[in-house]
């Protein structure tokens, strides 16, 4: 399949290659790469799902956007390979189901694209020998899974970038001790900043004419399909199909919610998607207003969301042919506040004995705040982080300690290792032209 510029709005659109899209990250012209199509799965396929593993159903929707770029037994191997750990989804009561995405190795959602990614990158530089620098911003999660992810795959130099002091202690200490092929940068400023300095990167010719570039950001195009794989699995595992479905996603920077509509639009049977956001509800006053005014972000509990200017807004509006009309109606808004957010913990874990993170609690309230006006559905949140992240929060609400799983707790016994830098382009230009590798 080819690939095309969110910002190419000509009639005749340029198309580019899956390894052009994937190894440049970001279209030269500043856009999002897209998808020339979306593919309709069969109806054959939504019959048979609940006999297929989470790697069968990864595969068939991975081999009908990357085949036949990618043969069908490297593409088996790369599944194999990422997708290596369970999503299951779990019960609360009759109509509540929360599906756990913290798994993987940094028990954060964003593994599954990045190790899928890893892979995927390798695979297509082949022989390339130049070294490929993966830049990253990361508001808590995004960061440590890349690190993760290309853990000592050759051939790569991961740089993350991250707002000093508005990020878990946990989420710091994962990305700045992974060592080996990864840079931590310390930005000065908010993920806003982070992610605008990246962006600047990929459009600077002094950059890309000395250096091989690529994001590894859900505006990565590689990050966002492997997104798409658990919401077929999540929606297998229901069994019960005599209701309409809705999923609640907290949502920050939007990949995640970008990924569950491209598998609406493949035939995934969701009668609603909820875009459950923190303070920080730039999409929700789109919505409403049909007006998009980005801002700069404001610190929250939930501290991933925390996103003022979200990129994978101009992906939703190419799916939706930029009609907010039509945006509305796949996707409902609510936001909540941080003490909101305290309080659902909080009455979850009375209620059904179970612990959410702060991200998990703002999808936990999308869907209770959905249900108040639509009755009769049943519902799935995303949990999209392990509650240990957040340790020091939940440990606050809920007057307990959190056990840290072996794989975390590890990253705590070692020294922050990162470089502080300015919010200036020019600075964090220098600092990547005076890379030594």
């Amino acid at each position: 399949m080819r690939f095309y510029s969110t910002n190419n709005t000509n009639k005749k659109r340029t198309f580019v290659t899956l390894k052009d899209a994937v190894l440049r990250g970001l279209a030269p012209d500043g856009g999002l790469f897209m998808p020339q199509k979306i593919p309709r799965l069969p109806n054959n396929f939504f019959k048979k799902i609940q006999t297929l593993s989470f790697q069968d159903i990864s595969f068939i929707i991975a081999k009908s956007f990357l085949s036949p770029d990618i043969s069908e037994n490297d593409l088996r191997k790369i599944i194999d390979q990422a997708i290596n750990f369970d999503a299951p989804l779990k019960k609360l009561s009759d109509d509540t189901f929360v599906l756990e995405l913290f798994n993987g190795p940094t028990a954060a959602f964003k593994d599954f694209g990045a190790r899928f990614m890893a892979r995927l990158m390798k695979h297509l530089m082949g022989n390339i020998k130049s070294k490929l620098i993966v830049l990253v911003a990361t508001s808590g999660d995004t960061g440590s899974a890349v690190a993760s992810g290309f853990l000592n795959i050759k051939g790569t130099q991961v740089v993350i970038l991250y707002p000093s002091g508005r990020i878990s202690n946990l989420q710091e200490k994962l990305l700045t001790t992974m060592g080996n092929n990864t840079i931590a940068l310390e930005i000065k400023g908010t993920f806003d900043d982070c992610q605008r300095l990246v962006k600047q990167a990929f459009i600077d010719v002094e950059l890309n004419k000395h250096l091989r570039l690529t994001s590894a950001n859900s505006i990565n195009i590689a990050r966002l399909l492997p997104q798409l794989f658990y919401y077929f699995y999540g929606w297998s595992q229901l069994k019960n199909y005599d209701k309409e479905v809705v999923i609640s996603v907290p949502s920050g920077n939007f990949g995640n919610l970008t990924a569950g509509l491209i598998a609406k639009k493949m035939g995934l049977p969701i009668a609603k998607f909820i875009a459950a956001t923190n303070i920080n509800d730039v999409f929700g006053e789109y919505l409403t207003t049909g007006t998009f005014r980005p801002r700069p972000s404001q610190p929250t509990i939930s501290n991933a969301m925390d996103v003022g200017h979200p990129s994978n807004l101009a992906r939703i509006l190419e799916l939706y042919d930029h009609d907010v009309n039509k945006i509305r109606t796949d996707i409902s808004h609510a936001r909540f506040t941080d003490a909101q957010t305290k309080k659902a913990v909080f009455q979850v874990y009375k209620k059904y004995h179970y612990i959410m993170d702060p991200h998990a609690a703002v999808g936990y309230l999308g869907l209770t705040h959905y249900f108040k006006n639509h009755s009769g559905g049943r519902g799935i949140f995303l949990a999209t982080a392990h509650p240990a992240k957040f340790s020091e929060i939940t440990k606050k609400i809920l007057k307990q300690n959190l056990e840290i799983p072996k794989r975390l707790k590890i990253h705590l016994q070692r020294k922050k290792q990162s470089v502080v830098l300015s919010n200036e382009f020019a600075t964090f230009k220098d600092f990547l032209l005076n890379l030594v590798f």
